[in-house]
């Protein structure tokens, strides 16, 4: 059996693994589907995050060097990709009760043929209907940082919404702020089959950052008024600064992206001095969550679950290319790594 990864940086490979014993809590799933993470599973890939040679202290709440000696954050040759897998129970420990061998499920997993995780009181680990979308499925993880970032932007019924980004956050995004209510929702990215999706998907109008000044066409738009939420999930710093062109005056920026540092050119004494906008930084895992004790990690979870499942949401377009297994590892290297452009999620089919 194989499973995929990150042998050096920006470098993917299949390699051969032994399955270990399932224990009483556990139960083992034969992969169906998966697909990787294309934001922070990148930055890590390339050997770019900042987890390399620090971790984050909860006790500080900032990053802290590593304790000589400590083991590097992303050790390649051990560092499997990969976000989340679809597939069926084959076996199930004797303290399972809440599981069946035979049932599909879906949850957080590396890109593997068979996956082994806790089958008692995981809420994370979630039995697929009947008849709903692997595609659906897959996108779980980016449709919670996606409603977190809607939710933290305060978008209301009648607001004028951007979306910076269409990626699949961005494009989850386009639609629960056009179900949110929102009276014009405006989609930005350079790349035509992504503008495309989400003008399908919910997006009113889209525009594209490189053949025109997005923040002067948001405001035309909103006839001079601007955006009241704009949620920016490229990390581009050229985006944030049409953002904060295109924001209303008190207006809110939901800042999604786990961003690379950014080069000399953003520019704070522009726009960002007299639009008094509110820079949210927005992240679906940080607890406790900005609307604590009413909302929190597992309550965006249960949330975009439904969403997905109940079909809510539409993720089809989204899963953009699907590759098989056999080829993944090549795959990944190019869509994710070193062409981003040509996808939006990558989904792996496991032929059988």
């Amino acid at each position: 059996m194989k499973k995929l990864v990150a042998v050096k940086p920006r470098e993917a490979a299949l390699v051969e693994y032994e399955d270990r014993t399932v224990q009483p809590h556990e139960v083992k799933i034969e992969v169906e589907f998966a697909s990787p993470k294309h934001g922070t599973e990148v930055i890590d890939f390339r050997g770019q995050t900042p987890f390399m040679d620090e971790n984050f202290s909860e006790e500080w709440r900032m990053f802290m060097p590593r304790e000589e000696g400590a083991e590097k954050g992303i050790v390649f040759g051990e560092f499997q990709l990969g976000n989340m897998i679809v597939g069926k129970i084959i076996q199930a420990g004797s303290e399972v009760v809440e599981y069946q061998v035979g049932e599909t499920v879906c949850t957080y997993g590396p890109i593997m043929e068979t996956v082994i995780v806790n089958g008692v009181d995981n809420h994370r680990l979630r039995k697929m209907p009947e008849g709903a979308k692997w595609q659906n499925a897959v996108c779980y993880d980016p449709a919670q940082f996606a409603l977190s970032g809607v939710r933290d932007a305060n978008v209301r019924a009648g607001d004028y919404v951007v979306v910076v980004g269409l990626g699949a956050i961005g494009q989850i995004a386009i639609q629960l702020a056009k179900k949110a209510g929102a009276s014009i929702v405006i989609g930005v990215d350079p790349l035509n089959h992504r503008r495309d999706i989400a003008l399908r998907n919910g997006a009113d109008v889209c525009f594209d950052p490189i053949s025109c000044d997005v923040g002067f066409e948001v405001k035309k738009l909103t006839n001079k008024l601007g955006a009241d939420s704009i949620i920016e999930t490229s990390g581009n710093a050229a985006a944030l600064q049409a953002a904060l062109r295109g924001i209303a005056y008190g207006g809110t920026i939901s800042y999604v992206a786990f961003t690379k540092p950014f080069p000399e050119g953003l520019n704070f004494g522009r726009e960002a001095h007299f639009n008094n906008a509110k820079i949210v930084f927005s992240r679906a895992a940080s607890e406790p969550n900005p609307d604590y004790p009413r909302w929190n990690r597992k309550r965006i979870e249960d949330t975009c679950w439904e969403l997905l499942m109940n079909s809510y949401i539409n993720c089809e377009d989204i899963i953009d290319p699907i590759v098989s297994f056999e080829n993944s590892a090549e795959a990944y290297m190019e869509y994710v790594d070193q062409h981003p452009e040509l996808s939006i999620k990558m989904g792996i089919e496991y032929k059988k």
